[in-house]
């Protein structure tokens, strides 16, 4: 006779960590150097003026001022022109 009852086995109870992805300044927010504006999953919004892209294409200012959000007409390597989204940093 067994001692205690049948405990079921215990599986798919880990789950992953969140991303937290999105945009972190809004347009017309204040941004000081290193302030994370944007954190994203390749360049689908691309870096304008004292804006960089860091190694997991986080925007980041690297000027004090006021976020800005626009859009560039560009042109794709198959000769299409297209609309990207690019945020700047416009400092006073």
């Amino acid at each position: 006779m067994a001692s205690t009852k049948a405990g079921g086995s215990a599986k798919n109870l880990t789950d992953s960590n969140a991303q937290y992805l999105g945009v972190k300044l809004s347009d017309g927010a204040k941004a000081k150097p290193g302030a994370i504006i944007i954190r994203q999953r390749g360049t689908k919004v691309e870096a304008g003026k004292n804006v960089r892209v860091g190694k997991d294409h986080t925007l980041f200012a690297i000027a004090s001022g006021t976020v800005s959000f626009r859009t560039r007409r560009k042109t794709s390597f198959t000769g299409h022109s297209m609309t990207k989204k690019v945020v700047d940093v416009i400092t006073a």
